[in-house]
């Protein structure tokens, strides 16, 4: 093609394919106006918060980021990478977008990446970067694995915003929630069955926390509560498990709305007393460990269990970059690069 240029023509770069990995995001660091900035982007979209605008804003500016930074922050502190300086969940999703290039690196037109929908990497410099490098065609794939307004949707908004900017679109593809892939399945119930092996004890009973959500969201048509059922289902189902021993609890609750049910730090709070004390947890809406496991559950939660009795507590650790998560994520690309590569 190059060869057919006319004299003075800009260089065209070889057609390529972008995989773009789509997480949540992180503050650039645990100091007040680090975490302001990031909470400020993330608590005023409407995806994730849909009280009226107006009412919202006075909210978020007059109250929330007048305190909740400080509280967000010594948070983070609790888990910063400082080797690194850079929050858990940046670690880990680079280590997952530079293991994915490694595996598909035989595929010479691939360019593999990661953005976060709030914060640095973001998905309009990542998207840029690649259509730059001579991506003509993008597969975006949101690490969520149950589909929710508030996580996938969001980040393919975000995506498509930046697309609507473009005078030289590519062609791009959007990776669907993967929470009854078999794949996916069968690599989380191996986690478990690996995590409670190595444990010193054995567990009264698993416990899968997945981030909550209010009620009404549920009852406005998101499906993320009953995705999230059914992967609980489908893993107890894989590893031939009764009822009784794998158990659903939704974490992360804020505000004062009614969100899903039952909520995690008050069934850790209760299970001790109804004769559960020894007990393994895991987050299964996460595909990389980050504040709300390492700390929320790994710490507050393993406090809130043992003060009210319990005996033994393990943190099952997400899927994260192992070889057997990148197998399901190179097996879910790989399966919605069909008919590109």
């Amino acid at each position: 093609m190059s060869d057919n240029l006319p004299a003075n023509h800009p260089p065209v770069a070889k057609p390529k394919i972008g995989v773009l990995l789509l997480n949540l995001g992180t503050p650039e660091a645990t100091d007040y106006w680090s975490v302001r900035r990031y909470l400020k982007e993330f608590l005023s979209d409407p995806r994730v918060i849909e009280t009226p605008r107006l009412l919202w804003w006075l909210i978020l500016n007059i109250v929330i980021l007048s305190f909740r930074p400080q509280k967000s922050g010594h948070a983070y502190a609790q888990i910063w990478d400082k080797e690194k300086n850079e929050s858990p969940l940046r670690v880990i999703t680079r280590q997952q977008s530079d293991a994915l290039a490694q595996r598909l690196g035989g595929e010479e037109n691939v360019v593999v990446d990661f953005a976060m929908r709030y914060g640095n990497p973001s998905t309009e410099a990542q998207l840029k970067a690649l259509q730059q490098a001579g991506c003509q065609k993008i597969l975006l794939v949101p690490l969520y694995p149950q589909y929710s307004a508030t996580t996938t949707a969001t980040a393919n908004d975000k995506a498509f915003e930046v697309l609507g900017k473009m005078r030289w679109q590519p062609a791009v593809r959007t990776a669907p929630a993967y929470f009854d892939d078999p794949k996916y399945v069968e690599t989380l119930a191996r986690s478990i069955e690996e995590g409670v092996a190595k444990l010193d004890f054995v567990p009264d009973l698993v416990v899968t926390s997945y981030h909550g959500m209010p009620v009404e969201y549920l009852e406005r048509g998101d499906p993320y509560h009953c995705q999230c059922l059914k992967t609980t289902r489908l893993v107890r189902e894989h590893l031939g498990w009764d009822k009784g021993r794998l158990m659903v609890t939704f974490q992360s609750r804020f505000g004062r709305a009614k969100w899903l049910e039952p909520y995690t730090d008050v069934t850790l709070a209760a299970l001790p007393g109804r004769g559960i004390k020894k007990i393994a947890i895991l987050a299964p809406a996460f595909s990389a460990d980050c504040i709300e496991t390492l700390e929320e559950i790994a710490m507050q939660g393993k406090e809130t269990f043992m003060h009210a009795g319990g005996e033994q507590f393990a943190y099952i650790p997400c899927l994260n970059d192992s070889p057997g998560g990148m197998d399901m994520i190179e097996s879910i690309v790989r399966r919605e690069l069909s008919g590109w590569l």
